[in-house]
């Protein structure tokens, strides 16, 4: 893969590009994102989606600041290539640009997050614009926003009708003239995604938001099937983890519990552990 450090402007060159689609993916510790990192993905988004995936919380609106914070410290001691970007929970932006610029500036001075996004249309264009000048670079979100999960009634496709999809298109608009160099479409119909990728020149970044925008994001669990309980439409599940993990662990513990496991080649004797009288060191011992 090419060793090449992907920034912000090369993501902006990704617009409407054939062939160089922006890859981004998930991802919340070090292990994790080293080995998205070595599969040339373009972004890692530590999204405030650790809630629910690593967590366990029934949506996205109790993750703390400090949880990105920790998080992205983890995946940039895995990565040396790929784009970090570090999601604004809830209530870190809402009460205005000052409030949003303090906790972006969180994000990257503590987190090492190399940008963050935030979820909202125009009415969130000036903390956009108040991070944005203060040399942050922001990504937006619009479409389904799960921080609004109760005010939408639950995960609801948005852009259903003309109305909406033009307030997207508006609200797209609104969040590139505020500075933000892409922006991610979730949970849309592909006509409303191909209207917004259309109409801004920054890259849309879909997420069950159709085969139109610049880029596409999932879940690092969900794409490997670490999980077999999140089935929406828009998830195209590569692996099958969950199955086979169940299975190895099952492994692992009938042989516990039979007395197979640890054999002799898995453990240590003092006769192969003295060399001249003294114990060598080894790893874990």
């Amino acid at each position: 893969m090419a060793s090449k450090k992907i920034t912000v402007p090369i993501l902006r060159s990704r617009k409407a590009s054939d062939g160089r689609r922006i890859v981004m993916v998930t991802a919340y510790d070090a292990l994790f994102a080293k080995l998205v990192d070595e599969s040339g993905v373009d972004a890692i988004l530590v999204g405030d989606s650790l809630g629910t995936v690593v967590q366990g919380r029934p949506n996205t609106l109790e993750v703390e600041v400090e949880d990105i914070i920790y998080h992205c410290r983890a995946v940039s001691r895995g990565v040396g290539r790929a784009h970090i970007v570090g999601d604004m929970p809830f209530m870190s932006y809402q009460l205005g640009p000052e409030q949003a610029l303090e906790n972006a500036g969180r994000l990257v001075k503590r987190g090492r997050a190399e940008s963050v996004k935030l979820e909202g249309g125009a009415h969130i264009a000036e903390s956009v614009r108040r991070i944005v000048s203060a040399g942050i670079p922001v990504m937006g979100h619009i479409g389904l926003t799960p921080q609004s999960v109760h005010a939408m009634g639950g995960h609801r496709v948005q852009g259903r009708t003309d109305e909406a999809r033009r307030r997207l298109v508006e609200d797209a608009k609104a969040i590139e003239e505020a500075g933000a160099y892409a922006i991610v479409l979730e949970g849309i119909p592909l006509e409303a995604a191909r209207d917004v990728t259309v109409a801004v020149a920054v890259p849309t970044i879909g997420i069950g938001a159709g085969p139109h925008c610049d880029g596409q994001v999932l879940v690092l669990h969900d794409l490997l099937g670490l999980t077999d309980a999140f089935q929406p439409r828009f998830l195209k599940r590569y692996e099958s983890f969950a199955e086979r993990g169940r299975a190895a662990l099952s492994e692992f513990a009938r042989e516990v519990r039979s007395g197979s496991f640890p054999a002799a080649e898995h453990s240590y004797s003092i006769a192969e552990l003295e060399e001249g009288g003294r114990l060598r060191r080894i790893a874990g011992a």
